[in-house]
């Protein structure tokens, strides 16, 4: 493990870029996550088919594609991007796309009633959904929304490919450089893993502090209060 300790700096600044492809790639892919989730659900036709096809484009194609179209294919096309910012957007697209499916289908699985209730009392659809819906979907949305980050997370390896100089670029270069192979990327793997974990517990709070039915549970009745006269049980 002497080559690592001794390449540690280069491993940490492509941690450092790697830690910033998932910050922003998650909060980008939330964003989209919510848009297109709610635009797939509209009843208008000219806003519902392009969300829709955009969901279906993304999920339906490999991500390493889609960021060798976008970092190779698009200068062709006059649109040229510097790596990074490639990388946060491919990241952002593709997850969100999958994202957006688990936002339509929390608000869709919520309680017919809860609708008509919303129009009888004469509240709007924006005020519905925004006050009412959306926030007793969250609950739902947040154990698939676990699953998503991680796979972003462990999708931000692909970058290297596009010669972002990510954690696994690093690595990938300090086995070129030293021969290495083994302990790079056995280093690879439990990085990547610990990192995996800390997003899991992180959901598993955020699960638990947002939970439906977070709720104290009803203390068992006192002895003094089953004996009572009028409370039933022995003084009964």
């Amino acid at each position: 493990m002497s080559t690592i300790i001794e390449y540690a700096p280069r491993l940490w600044e492509g941690l450092i870029v790697t830690l910033q492809l998932l910050v922003l790639g998650s909060a980008l892919a939330l964003v989209i996550a919510f848009a297109a989730g709610l635009g797939r659900m509209s009843r208008n036709p000219v806003i519902r088919f392009p969300f829709a096809a955009f969901i279906e484009v993304f999920r339906g194609t490999s991500m390493i594609v889609q960021l060798f179209w976008a970092f190779y294919a698009l200068p062709f096309l006059g649109l040229e991007l510097p790596a990074f910012q490639v990388g946060v957007a491919v990241l952002a697209l593709n997850e969100g796309a999958y994202a957006a499916e688990i936002v339509r289908g929390a608000i869709k699985s919520r309680p017919t009633g809860q609708t008509e209730a919303c129009v009888a009392l004469g509240i709007g659809p924006v005020t519905r959904m925004r006050r009412i819906l959306i926030p007793q979907s969250i609950p739902a949305m947040l154990p698939p929304f676990g699953n998503v980050l991680v796979d972003l997370f462990k999708n931000t390896s692909l970058v290297a490919t596009i010669t972002v100089l990510d954690f696994t670029y690093m690595g990938l270069e300090v086995r070129t450089n030293t021969g290495e192979t083994t302990a790079v990327f056995i280093t690879l793997l439990v990085v990547y893993f610990l990192i995996s974990m800390v997003l899991w517990f992180m959901m598993k709070w955020f699960e638990r502090r947002f939970a439906i039915d977070r709720t104290k549970k009803a203390s068992p009745p006192k002895l003094w209060a089953i004996a009572r006269p009028g409370g039933g049980g022995v003084g009964a």
